[in-house]
């Protein structure tokens, strides 16, 4: 990829434990006119591929199935995936809707960043497992970031965020605390980036990573201290992603 000219992020991946911003984070530069987008976080207009709507589909349509007196596809009683195989689907969801944008725009990244944003836990494979399912078409072009708290916070932000009357909602879902704790007590980042200061190894591509530290929750408050944190930080990362391109 020729990034010579470029000012922007093609591909963002932003994972974390949930409820530990990935949203909040999507929304404020949302939020945000594209100058100072690009000129801070070097995002300028971007498409967003969240593989939670993808999975509440799933729920919505066993639900319907259910009444219908049919078998349920993907989930039991207990909104619990049938098939451990069905976190791998997800990603696959997540390539196909890529390649799709990039199939019916010539020149996508010229003028789009596209941002992916997942979680995952060592329950169903972790990060780890997820990454061998991305699309090289998405490696190629891929920086990481990682918002970063504990499984205290996460517990503590789910409950918070969550609205019963809209359960679909990106910024409003969450999960009862037994299968919080099931699916993302632990999470295997700390081991993926372990000796790996700067760069992850996805399938024989290096991948620039940043770290997000949000303990005290900057991106709820939001406003000025959460755009400098995130300056800061996609500011490192974007040299980070020039000089893995110039590798390339």
């Amino acid at each position: 990829m020729n990034t010579t000219n470029k000012k922007t992020f093609d591909i963002l991946l932003l994972i974390a434990r949930p409820a530990a911003g990935k949203s909040e984070i999507i929304a404020h530069i949302k939020e945000t006119p594209i100058p100072e987008r690009i000129s801070s976080f070097h995002i300028g207009e971007f498409e967003e591929i969240d593989d939670f709507p993808m999975l509440w589909t799933w729920f919505e349509e066993d639900s319907i199935l259910d009444k219908l007196g049919h078998a349920r596809l993907h989930t039991d009683d207990d909104d619990n995936f049938l098939y451990p195989y069905l976190w791998d689907v997800l990603i696959e969801r997540i390539n196909l809707e890529y390649s799709k944008k990039n199939r019916d725009e010539p020149d996508y990244h010229t003028r789009k960043t596209t941002i992916i944003e997942f979680a995952r836990g060592t329950s169903h494979g972790g990060f780890s497992r997820a990454f061998e399912h991305l699309s090289k078409e998405i490696i190629e072009r891929l920086a990481i970031l990682y918002i970063n708290v504990s499984w205290e916070e996460s517990l503590r932000k789910n409950r918070a965020r969550f609205n019963p009357d809209r359960p679909d909602s990106i910024l409003e879902h969450g999960l009862p605390d037994d299968k919080m704790e099931k699916l993302y007590r632990h999470v295997d980042w700390d081991d993926l980036i372990s000796g790996e200061p700067d760069f992850l190894q996805i399938q024989n591509v290096l991948v620039p990573y940043a770290v997000f530290e949000n303990e005290d929750d900057v991106t709820t408050l939001g406003g000025a201290v959460l755009t400098e944190r995130l300056k800061k930080v996609l500011s490192h990362l974007y040299n980070k992603y020039l000089d893995s391109n110039k590798q390339t």
